[in-house]
């Protein structure tokens, strides 16, 4: 009976934190870009951010961006601002929307939109015409883009 009603409320609680989460396609952007809701429906993990931002395979955020706090990382890149002190000038919805898809934000930049799976180029097909079949992912999920926002709040002059 115990196992029965402990199986029932974790089925309960997946599904909860399932149904908090906004698919790609239904985020809503305000005019300048915010995305004032969580994407997962939960707190994001800076911890978790900051491995995402380093990851090559994940965020990568390091790539483009010079962050102090992340030195011991290396190949900071230039192509982006500086993320140093973004926590004061930025707040949670204005992260949250950039780091979803910052076209919706500083239109014709080339930072990648990482909560998108439509309404682009596929890959492959601009370049060898072999693009994948099927839906894509994005290329961070939405408690990665919540877990980014969380390391991103951190960084304060």
């Amino acid at each position: 009976m115990k196992r029965t009603m402990l199986t029932g409320a974790i089925c309960i609680l997946a599904t909860m934190t399932i149904a908090g989460e906004v698919a790609p396609d239904d985020v809503v952007f305000s005019e300048y870009g915010e995305v004032e809701k969580s994407l997962s429906g939960l707190e994001g993990d800076p911890t978790t951010g900051k491995e995402i931002m380093v990851a090559r395979g994940k965020g990568n955020c390091i790539a483009c961006h010079q962050v102090t706090a992340l030195e011991e990382f290396p190949f900071h890149g230039e192509v982006g601002p500086t993320l140093d002190g973004i926590a004061e000038r930025r707040n949670a919805a204005e992260l949250r929307g950039i780091v979803a898809n910052a076209k919706m934000t500083y239109d014709g930049t080339i930072m990648p939109a990482f909560y998108k799976v439509s309404g682009f180029t596929r890959p492959g097909d601009a370049f060898t015409g072999n693009a994948a079949d099927g839906p894509l992912s994005p290329l961070l999920t939405a408690q990665e883009i919540e877990d980014v926002v969380a390391y991103l709040q951190t960084l304060s002059e």
